[in-house]
């Protein structure tokens, strides 16, 4: 796809949001050693994996990383194929919006028609095939003019933990680029409903989860913070300049001082909620469907699920013995999830529970409950138990 590596199509550059700390995740997941840079499916961590599915699409010069300076040094060794200079470490942790439209501000003064991916590096995608036609169909769409293209996942079931994308005209696939796939204009978006508003969004059939995942030239994404976040914009132009210079000293002393000073927001907020006020027309939002089998291991309740690789209601029948040894004892117990690197685990007559150690930390919990283990890190950092975190 990438025309830098001689694949036919718009030139591609994968962007990979890396910056999150993954406090559900906790205790495995800390500050410096997140989510993104642990193995949690495989034999290869999260982000490793991210990358493995976007270099089929795209040349690795290509690929960009933004995280923190926690995670840079671990994420440089992981991702080896990418360019250390294309690895971003925001000096302040600034949401989505202006991680998402640095690499725009980028790429925009010399290839302002490259069209932009938006990944999250926590994700797992069971479909490579599927996905890589999907995203095929994606750039060639966002590259046809000023549209915006997100990816909807088809949901499974009324989940209040994330985004939904309600969708408009069906397009007719013979008069966009889109790869023969079905294509959908967007009406809105509605941040994480309540459970009533989502079993609704779900019965209607009209609703996809929004994946966080989205295609966009540099020119239009870049117009579009212009329009939108006004005062983002120019800080974002001075970054770009100065990474153009290529002193890389000079560079981070300036991203640094200018970085912070962008708007903390999230590129939902900043970008694809005033855009489809517009209306479903004006807008130029398009919706292809995520339907490569994703899964955003948000939670240890959802890492439970997709190793039991099963259902939501079926995995509360089957236990998991996540790094344990083949030396498992189970007796009359059933939905558990227990990671205990290396050692024999024994459950006996309880159900539901999560339970993870670390060499420092112990977390029990409940499946229904695993969502909240956030709050745990909360209330570490009001402690000052920073060396927990």
């Amino acid at each position: 796809m990438s025309s830098t590596d001689g694949k036919a199509g718009p030139r591609f550059a994968p962007v990979i949001l890396a910056g999150g700390s993954g406090t559900r995740f906790w205790p495995r997941s800390r500050r410096a050693h997140a989510k993104q840079v642990l193995v949690l499916d495989g034999d290869r961590t999260m982000i490793q994996q991210t990358m493995d599915r976007l270099l089929p699409l795209a040349s690795a010069k290509d690929i960009w990383v933004v995280t923190n300076h926690l995670l840079d040094k671990v994420i440089a060794e992981q991702l080896s194929p990418v360019p250390v200079n294309n690895i971003l470490s925001e000096p302040a942790a600034r949401n989505t919006a202006p991680a998402c439209a640095l690499a725009a501000f980028l790429l925009e003064p010399t290839e302002p028609d490259t069209v932009i991916g938006i990944f999250p590096s926590d994700h797992v995608i069971k479909n490579q095939a599927r996905f890589d036609e999907v995203i095929r169909a994606g750039v060639a769409l966002a590259a046809s003019g000023e549209r915006i293209v997100v990816l909807g996942v088809p949901p499974t079931r009324a989940e209040t933990g994330y985004g939904y994308i309600e969708l408009g005209e069906t397009i007719d696939a013979s008069t966009v680029p889109c790869g023969n796939l079905p294509v959908r204009r967007v009406k809105r978006f509605t941040e994480k409903p309540d459970k009533e508003r989502a079993e609704q969004f779900v019965a209607s059939g009209n609703y996809m989860w929004n994946s966080g995942m989205f295609l966009w030239s540099a020119r239009t994404l870049a117009n579009a913070i212009r329009e939108h976040c006004p005062q983002m914009a120019p800080l974002l132009e001075k970054i770009a300049a100065a990474h153009k210079l290529d002193q890389r000293s000079n560079f981070e002393s300036l991203f640094a001082e200018v970085y912070p000073q962008c708007q903390n927001i999230s590129i939902d907020y900043a970008v694809l909620e005033p855009r489809s006020a517009k209306g479903e027309m004006a807008s130029q939002i398009y919706c292809l469907p995520a339907d490569f089998a994703w899964n955003d291991l948000g939670t240890w309740t959802s890492l439970h699920e997709h190793i039991a690789n099963c259902s939501p209601e079926d995995a509360g029948l089957v236990n998991v013995c996540d790094g344990a040894n083949t030396q498992s004892i189970i007796i009359d117990a059933k939905g558990n999830y227990v990671f205990a690197q290396g050692k024999t685990v024994a459950l006996v007559g309880v159900n539901n529970l999560v339970v993870v150690e670390t060499p420092d930390a112990l977390l029990i919990t409940t499946r229904e409950r695993s969502q909240d283990t956030s709050k745990v890190v909360d209330e570490l950092k009001a402690r000052g138990r920073y060396d927990l975190i």
